[in-house]
Formats: C-alpha cells, structure tokens, sequence
C-alpha cells in the first residue's frame, strides 16, 4: 500500500518530510498499529525516495517509539505510537483531562476584538487589528477553569500557514472546541511550539462570578503563547483555581 503526501517545503530536510510522510501514514490508519512495514527496497520505490533518506528517517521514526524491529519480522508499528512533537502541545481540555473524566468545553463568548495590552505585547498586534477572542468554560465532575484565548490576525495566520484562518472561521460559532484545538488540527506537517507562564493569584470578581466561587480563591494563571515558527497565532490566559484538575508542569534545560 502506497503512503500518499503533501508536496514537500523545499526548505525543509527531505528526511523530515519523509518522516513525516510515514508518521502520518502510521496515524490515520495506513500503518496500524502491530503491523509491518514494507520492506526498505519496496517502501523506497513506493515513495519515491533513496533508500539512505528512507533509512534515516525509518531511524528516527524509531528512536521516536512510532517503531521497532524485530528480527526476522522487520519493522512494526508500535501497540501506542506516541504523537509527534508538534503534536504533543495539548489544548489545555485534553491536559487537564489526563487520566481522569474528559473535561467539556462550553464557550462563553466568540467575538473580534481589538488589542489588549496582552495581546499586543504578546502577539505583537497592531492597534486597531481584529483579532478572533474566545473565552471557554471547561467543566467535568464539578470542577472548572476558565480559558481566554485569542488568535492573531487573519493575514498573519495565513502567512503562518494558510489553514489557519480559514480553520478559525470554520469553527467560530463552535460550543464545544477550543481555539487551540481547531489551531492544533489544521497544522498539519507544520510544528507548533510554546512557551507558559505560571502564576499564583486569586479569581477576583469576574472570573469567580463566571466559575461560581468567591473571589478570593486561590488559583493559577497561566499564560500561553503559540507559536508556528517564529509567527506568534495565538496567546492564551488559562485560570485554575483550588479544585481544578491537576496541570503536570515540565521543565526543559
């Protein structure tokens, strides 16, 4: 069975547009898990490529726990194939859902706004830009958090990547999804990187109206930004307070 794909960027590694290939062959099915992998001389002519490029990135592909090999089999996709880097930025319903009941996601608000001070510092906006706003409720098993998220403008999304804003508009009228989530669906073949702030506060009055305590509850902040490249699209103000499902935190160095 052929992998099927994308033109390639010319600028990028011809070893990680095919690697990408084939991990997306492994995730929407061509691949499933526990099965074999043609072998290199017949996966090379089925896709077009030297059989050196088609052996390092078989490499990485397994160095990355989409594969492994066994003698005499050859090699197999994994029971769990672990999702890919850009993959592993999670919208904040599915982290906090890890290993307990999934959280739901009810909007509260969908408009255009100008920017903020937050928003121009951190997705660098400027005055008078529209820019998408969504503020979310997550709920499940009576705990809740709060989300504010907010998309760069149009044209900087489309130069980011061109599904961006057209996956935006799409979705705007969306209930039951996250800016982040329709962002991280339409970025395929196109890492996705972040960075987080995280700060110790309380509600105050509003957002403990909206998530029913007082607003002296102690919570978490934190603060989001994404990136595809070096083109911030969206900025994020996550609110956690006492009782919200724990958020794992890892440090990099």
């Amino acid at each position: 069975m052929a992998v099927s794909g994308s033109a390639s960027d010319p600028q990028r590694r011809p070893v990680v547009v095919l690697y990408e290939r084939i991990a997306d062959a492994i995730h929407d099915g061509t691949y499933p898990p526990g099965s074999t992998l043609p072998s290199e001389p017949r996966l090379a002519t089925e896709l077009g490529v030297s059989r050196p490029a088609l052996r390092e990135a078989l490499l990485l592909l397994q160095e990355d726990g989409l594969l492994t090999v066994r003698r005499g089999v050859g090699r197999t996709v994994n029971d769990q194939p672990p999702r890919r880097g850009f993959e592993q930025i999670q919208p904040l319903e599915e982290q906090l859902s890890a290993g307990g009941a999934p959280l739901r996601v009810r909007a509260l608000l969908r408009t255009v706004e100008e920017p903020t001070d937050f928003t121009t510092q951190h997705l660098h906006a400027p005055a008078r830009a529209e820019l998408r706003f969504w503020e979310s409720l997550l709920t499940g098993d009576g705990a809740a958090a709060l989300s504010q998220e907010w998309a760069a403008a149009d044209d900087v999304l489309e130069r980011a990547h061109p599904a961006f804003a057209g996956a935006l508009r799409t979705a705007g009228s969306a209930e039951r999804i996250s800016m982040l989530a329709v962002l991280a669906g339409a970025s395929r073949g196109v890492p996705l990187t972040a960075h987080s702030g995280v700060t110790a506060t309380s509600l105050g009055q509003r957002r403990g109206a909206q998530l029913d305590r007082p607003a002296d509850t102690p919570a978490v902040l934190i603060t989001q930004v994404v990136r595809a490249g070096d083109i911030p699209i969206m900025a994020a103000k996550h609110m956690l307070p006492t009782g919200a499902p724990a958020l794992s935190v890892v440090q990099s160095g």
